[in-house]
């Protein structure tokens, strides 16, 4: 399974929240930091915002921050929410298949078990798990530990 590049960035966002915990980050910030453009970032918390994991501030002074305990927010539950299409082979679908095998040959089920197997290891993590190593991501980030520099600081 490839993630798309949506739930990509939206991972990206939500660690970089995860780790400048202490305060607002603008979406220009974050695009400069991970190079990414800020129309499809923008997207992408907006995204997040509808689904309740980070929380919008409007305005000269806003920014987006997590809605809820990073320690709260399992990868699993983001990635399913993320992801239109997690199926590895068409025959795993609920609608009618194309597969002349399907219903005789144990992919269906193997492939099944493969994404359980998926989904399981990534339920096991949470947000506060990939932010542990906290002062390398800070350092990646250009925020000085201690310091209100920014994000933007060091772009």
């Amino acid at each position: 399974m490839r993630l798309t590049s949506h739930t990509d960035f939206a991972l990206r966002l939500l660690i970089s929240l995860a780790v400048v915990e202490e305060r607002l980050v603008t979406i220009e910030e974050l695009a400069r930091r991970h190079g990414l453009s800020r129309n499809h970032l923008m997207k992408v918390a907006q995204t997040l915002v509808s689904l309740g994991y980070v929380t919008g501030v409007r305005g000269r002074a806003g920014g987006l921050k997590l809605a809820r305990p990073a320690s709260t927010i399992r990868m699993g539950e983001v990635v399913r929410a993320l992801e239109d299409d997690t199926l590895l082979v068409e025959c795993l679908g609920d609608g009618p298949t194309t597969c002349i095998l399907s219903g005789a040959c144990l992919l269906t089920h193997t492939m099944g078990r493969a994404m359980e197997a998926f989904f399981a290891s990534l339920d096991e993590v949470t947000l506060a798990d990939l932010a542990a190593p906290r002062m390398a991501l800070r350092q990646r980030l250009g925020v000085g530990e201690g310091s209100d520099r920014g994000l933007a600081a060091t772009a």
